[in-house]
């Protein structure tokens, strides 16, 4: 029989229908979606061997879930994924506030209706999607909010005394009845809402304003909250934890690879700035290892986390920057460059949380040395290390039999050494900065040796990486200045750095005097 020819409790009964726990349920449908080889949680990456079988190890003993982790790893959506693990549709006394199973009512509404009207009882079925309710927690929310309430119009309207059931108004969770209830960072619940959901959880009883309801709700309870330590607005109440069977933990992506999977996955970039922007893999690891490099600085609070987010909202103004520039000079087709990773900055500030020594250093600075700290650790993945090329012997230290290779940076150093500069703008036309790095002697052929297949925007983009390079292993001198970057000699610059120093110290004597 087809759902929509039952419409009668009389009808339901005649079809065979076996009422089931939401937990039962959700615990079938893995099991289904288990043998058929299909992933119930599609789309949450990095947590294959870790997070995803831990939750199903809870589904599968109808346990209730705590997610416990850092901010932005998921676990808001691994709860709202569930949703694909109910039934698609379950039937309900129609009219019932409580999704009441018309084979197991549990209101005094759905209670009275079935004496009434025995197997001509009306119900609805009702869609799994609307079978998920969930919380932020704050603090400004009561237990009203959750469980109920009297409601003085509803007893004025239906000339109810205050003592009749009938004049309750039921809360956020009695409406989840027969669904997955979500409370999202639960440690911000003030402690005595907290206690609130002590029976709720274990007997299933409930109170409201002197009502002892006897109300084995059926839910599906998954909770989020961040560790304990990392916030002074409150904890989780050790009788509650006790009551929420498995507490899963979460955690960020382990390797670049699973991280630049979520950013490919997650970020927002039109189909007209795909087009029109090339954004190399070398670029793309440079903005995922910034997330990497942010979550061990000694600046940023490791308590506080650093979300995905900052990578996706970083990747996402990386484009935006190269097709600002593509505009600016209508140019049809561009790349992300080294230099555009400058706009990245304000995607990296608003996302991370400083420590006192951070909070002096300024979050710009720590964001500047974030980028730069990430183009230092991926550069010896494309050419040698520097800091070996540093510790050479000069030719003229070596004895006959050493035959230690020469510095493969030295024509490039050296024609810094020379007093030349290099400037390069951050709105600079495509052909004109390809132009300005072949002015470096030695530049073009370094890059060649290694990567004799690249092409010529590779190549380019290669060459940039290059100086960029140089400079976060202190071979080279950068600056960002009046929207510019200009690479010098290092001597150079520490030595009209000492200069300008000294002036200052003078005029500053002689303002004195």
């Amino acid at each position: 029989m087809q759902i929509e020819q039952i419409k009668t409790l009389g009808d339901l009964k005649k079809s065979g229908y076996t009422p089931k726990s939401i937990k039962e349920e959700v615990r079938d449908n893995l099991i289904r979606s288990m043998q058929n080889r299909e992933n119930p949680f599609e789309g949450i990456l990095g947590y294959e061997d870790t997070v995803i079988p831990d939750t199903e190890r809870a589904l599968l003993s109808r346990h209730n879930i705590l997610f416990l982790g850092l901010r932005g790893q998921a676990k808001t959506r691994m709860a709202r994924q569930m949703i694909d693990l109910l039934d698609e549709y379950i039937p309900v006394v129609a009219g019932s506030e409580v999704n009441d199973d018309p084979m197991n009512p549990l209101s005094k509404f759905a209670k009275d209706l079935i004496a009434e009207h025995a197997d001509e009882t009306p119900i609805q079925w009702v869609h799994r999607s609307e079978r998920y309710g969930e919380k932020l927690a704050t603090p400004d929310v009561s237990v009203a909010d959750l469980i109920g309430d009297i409601d003085p119009i509803k007893a004025a309207n239906l000339k109810l005394s205050f003592a009749d059931e009938k004049v309750i108004h039921y809360g956020i969770i009695p409406r989840s009845n027969r669904g997955i209830f979500v409370i999202n960072e639960l440690p911000d619940l003030q402690a005595r809402i907290q206690v609130a959901l002590f029976n709720i959880l274990q007997e299933g009883d409930i109170q409201i304003r002197g009502f002892k309801l006897r109300m084995p709700l059926d839910i599906l309870f998954v909770f989020t909250a961040n560790p304990e330590d990392y916030t002074n607005r409150g904890s989780i109440v050790t009788p509650l934890k006790d009551r929420i069977e498995s507490q899963i933990l979460t955690h960020y992506p382990k390797d670049i690879n699973t991280s630049l999977a979520i950013t490919e996955q997650e970020a927002d970039i039109l189909d007209v700035q795909k087009q029109r922007v090339a954004v190399s893999d070398l670029v793309k690891r440079l903005v995922e290892q910034v997330a990497f490099e942010a979550r061990s600085n000694e600046y940023v609070d490791k308590k506080s986390g650093v979300s995905a987010r900052l990578t996706i909202a970083a990747f996402e103004n990386a484009v935006s920057s190269a097709e600002r520039r593509a505009i600016i000079h209508n140019e049809a087709k561009t790349q992300v460059w080294i230099s555009d990773l400058a706009g990245i900055i304000p995607a990296i500030t608003g996302k991370i949380e400083l420590v006192y020594e951070g909070e002096q250093e300024g979050p710009y600075q720590v964001a500047v040395n974030l980028v730069d700290k990430s183009i230092r650790t991926l550069f010896v993945q494309y050419f040698p290390n520097p800091e070996q090329a540093k510790k050479r012997k000069p030719s003229g230290k070596r004895s006959a039999e050493e035959k230690e290779p020469e510095n493969p940076y030295k024509t490039i150093t050296r024609w810094f050494d020379a007093g030349n500069h290099l400037d390069l703008l951050l709105d600079m036309k495509d052909a004109d900065k390809i132009a300005h790095l072949y002015k470096v002697d030695g530049l073009y052929g370094f890059v060649k040796k290694y990567f004799p297949h690249a092409n010529e925007s590779e190549n380019a983009l290669l060459m940039e990486f290059v100086l960029h390079g140089l400079s976060s292993y202190s071979m080279i001198s950068k600056k960002v200045i009046d929207g510019k970057i200009e690479f010098k000699d290092l001597m150079g610059s520490m030595m009209n750095l000492g200069m300008m120093q000294e002036e200052d110290d003078e005029f500053n004597e002689e303002d004195y005097n």
